[in-house]
């Protein structure tokens, strides 16, 4: 038993040291960062690009010692926690250890993946917008410099105080909550109201939406879209009433926001009192989520003389017009796509029934709250304060963050056409668009071999995955200084007045037809709606105009962390800003690509056949494009994920997921995790296995059929922890489950994971029954 016990005594001692020595080497062997050393999408086929040594080249010693192979199986490990069983739980085995030592910082509301990239490219922008404007400097750059600059500046904003909101109110008619028994009733109709906003760059929809939107039914051309109202906090939380926790802080916040702008406090309780009772009326005739999903019901087409007939109480034409002017005049013929009939019926019976002071009330309460970002530390402050009970966090962002935020929004074009020109490697664009390729062939494999499909639907959907778009990373016209100038002119040439420049002041102007873009570093809250309205502009502007689907403009937003599937496009898109971190490097092996960006793609192609997607044919128009036995199969599957995922619950809450409003993002996970093994797989089939990562020998590429490393990849994109507050709100509202369940959910519905990790049949991971779409 001594011989035994110093026999192990010694093994573990040997053990320990060469652990210690892996990991320092480990350490020391790490890569700096560098800003020119973008990560690129892995290339599908043997080429130059790839890692030399990442490919199995044969017998010999089949471990990556290359540093982004270090660096990768690093982050592996310090997420994991190998002492769960991954058949048992997979989240908890690949994100256990992120889970258990990542902390929340006070100015966030969670931190994954995305934050993460979100985090870099954050300090990216900020080096390019801290740059000072150059005289020769394309006048979009220096627009976006100077709008950055405005919100930097501090000083000048809380010199002005509240001074710019309240003559902002003033000019809107006012805020009767201000003004007590001076507030003229007289002057005041909901739709005059709604007339000023438009001039000023505020919001049209707080009564109604309204927007230019694409038909559905004939996605070349452009229409008029009505809706229901947007709300200033979601109807799901306003149908609760006051007796709900965040519908109290909402309220108390309205109060508190008044009464910092000079309103008195019993008249601010009382008075606004009543405009959150009629906010929670139009919350009341909105229609629910889960009840706008099928887009037909939302399509009901009817001419101006129609809605003046249906609903006589709104006056159509005038309305209609004075929102289009000065671009466009239409007439009674002029039909709009109205999706809520019932709305409109009921908001003109609740308009007739509230005095006009409640709202007036209402929408000013709306106009100030949107301008609170915007103004004073002390605003800003009760804010915060609102956004904790909300959310959890405790802090706002550092104020370069909250400025380039607000930069990279209002000027996505601007902003984007900056980040590609300095940090991003062209490389990556011919490589993800071979891996978006690769991944696509794995799906249409799949409509192919998949059971349930008639032929003739089968047929229609081979067409519709074939004429699928792909936009990768940015269009090539954000490196034209021509294109981006003349789209901030307010777009071609002829319409173009001269530009204005008056660097005395420093102030820059683009002026367009009779709106002026202006920004000064002096006047944030006037810069922001500037350029709000400029884009208000250019929607409305766009009515008569055929759709163009490839238009660079529609995809000039290339600074962002995210994916896009478009159903009236049928295209998917994966801007610059995705490709990179923990989703893609070229530095890695393929295996790590295709579970994380790869899961991506794969998941943004399925959504053109989730429940949504698959209403719009291969031309992105709303038609029943298939048989009604394969629809009822297709109805029946989508049950089956439905009600999986409502049976999750969020422990940390208490809650259980909303299996009808995630459908569509559940679908595409299920799809696209699958899409992507297959992909990997193929890729194999090409180059042959590719070697193990330093410390996860045991988790090889390729084992016994195994693809462990791909999974354990896929994910490490969802490792993720949520404040209380915030799971909340997006299991409320949200259509995304959270990161837990986007890795259990389509894993344990997959045969080939239980394969790969020998999972027994009847485990957590291996459920004998499992839910398959796609």
């Amino acid at each position: 038993m001594e011989k035994r016990l110093l026999l192990v005594a010694g093994v573990t001692s040997v053990l320990a040291v060469a652990f210690l020595v892996a990991f320092v080497v480990t350490l020391l062997a790490r890569p700096t960062a560098h800003t020119d050393d973008m990560p690129q999408t892995s290339e599908l086929r043997l080429s130059s690009s790839m890692p030399p040594d990442v490919r199995s080249k044969g017998p010999q010693e089949k471990v990556c010692s290359l540093p982004g192979c270090v660096h990768t199986a690093s982050k592996l490990l310090l997420n994991m926690d190998e002492k769960v069983d991954p058949c048992d739980d997979f989240y908890e085995f690949s994100c256990g250890s992120f889970l258990h030592n990542t902390r929340i910082p006070d100015d966030k509301t969670s931190v994954n993946t995305f934050s993460i990239i979100t985090d870099q490219l954050q300090e990216q922008i900020r080096a390019l917008l801290d740059e000072p404007v150059a005289p020769e400097e394309p006048r979009p750059f220096a627009l976006a410099k100077t709008l950055y600059q405005a919100c930097m500046n501090r000083s000048a904003i809380e010199a002005r105080g509240t001074a710019p909101l309240l003559d902002m109110l003033r000019r809107l008619g006012g805020w009767p909550v201000l003004d007590g028994a001076s507030w003229d009733e007289a002057s005041f109709s909901w739709e005059k109201s709604v007339y000023k906003f438009r001039s000023a760059g505020y919001s049209v929809d707080y009564f109604l939406d309204f927007s230019i939107g694409v038909d559905v039914k004939n996605s070349t051309k452009r229409i008029i879209d009505l809706d229901q109202a947007s709300l200033g906090l979601s109807r799901e939380y306003l149908n609760r009433g006051l007796s709900d926790k965040l519908v109290q802080a909402y309220y108390d916040y309205m109060v508190d926001i008044a009464v910092l702008l000079g309103a008195d406090r019993a008249r601010a309780q009382s008075e606004l009192k009543d405009s959150l009772d009629f906010e929670m009326k139009l919350a009341n005739i909105s229609l629910p989520l889960e009840k706008r999903r099928n887009a037909t019901s939302l399509y009901n087409p009817m001419t101006i003389a129609q809605l003046q007939v249906k609903f006589p109480k709104i006056p159509w034409l005038e309305y209609i017009n004075r929102l289009l002017a000065p671009h466009i005049e239409v007439g009674l013929e002029e039909i709009a796509i109205v999706n809520v009939p019932k709305y409109i019926s009921e908001l003109q019976v609740l308009l007739e029934k509230t005095p006009k002071r409640v709202q007036a009330n209402y929408v000013m309460w709306r106009v100030a709250g949107a301008s609170v970002s915007y103004l004073t530390e002390a605003l800003r402050r009760r804010q915060l304060s609102y956004v904790t009970a909300l959310s959890g966090k405790t802090e706002r962002e550092s104020r370069w963050k909250e400025c380039a935020d607000t930069t990279s929004v209002s000027m996505s074009i601007a902003v984007g056409a900056l980040y590609i020109r300095k940090y991003f490697n062209e490389n990556s664009k011919a490589n993800a668009l071979e891996m978006v390729n690769d991944i696509r062939q794995q799906f249409r494999k799949t409509l192919e071999e998949v059971e349930w499909m008639d032929e003739m639907t089968r047929k229609e959907a081979l067409e519709k995955a074939d004429a699928m778009a792909s936009h990768i990373a940015y269009p090539n016209e954000m490196l034209d200084d021509t294109k981006l100038i003349e789209f901030y002119h307010g777009g071609s040439p002829d319409l173009t007045v001269a530009v204005v420049e008056e660097y005395n002041t420093r102030i820059i102007k683009l002026i367009y037809s009779n709106s002026q873009l202006e920004m000064s570093p002096d006047k944030l809250m006037e810069s922001v709606l500037n350029l709000t309205l400029f884009g208000t502009e250019y929607l409305f502007g766009k009515l008569r105009e055929p759709v163009n689907k490839t238009d660079w403009v529609t995809h000039g937003r290339p600074a962002i962390v995210n994916a896009f599937y478009s159903s009236i496009e049928n295209s998917i898109q994966f801007p610059a800003g995705i490709l990179q971190g923990a989703f893609f490097s070229a530095k890695r092996p393929a295996y790590m690509n295709y579970g994380a960006i790869g899961f991506v793609i794969g998941h943004e192609i399925t959504h053109g056949f989730d429940d949504q997607g698959r209403q719009f044919d291969k031309n992105g128009n709303l038609i029943d494009w298939w048989q009604e036995t394969t629809k009822q199969e297709y109805l029946e599957k989508a049950k089956c994920i439905i009600d999986q995922y409502s049976n999750y619950t969020v422990k940390e809450v208490g809650m259980k997921l909303n299996g009808v409003n995630t459908q569509g993002e559940n679908i595409a996970d299920n799809g696209g995790i699958k899409e992507a093994y297959y992909a990997y797989q193929a890729w194999t089939h090409r180059h042959g296995e590719e070697k193990r990562l330093p410390g996860l020998e045991k988790y090889t590429p390729r084992q016994a059929s195994s693809l462990k490393l791909f999974w354990l990849s896929a994910a490490n994109t969802w490792c993720a922890v949520y404040r209380n507050e915030a799971i909340k709100v997006r299991i409320t509202t949200g259509f995304h489950a959270p990161g837990r369940f986007r890795v259990v959910g389509p894993m344990s519905n997959m045969e080939e994971f239980a394969e790969d990790f020998n999972c027994p049949l009847g485990s957590p991971m291996n459920p004998v029954n499992k839910c398959k779409v796609w």
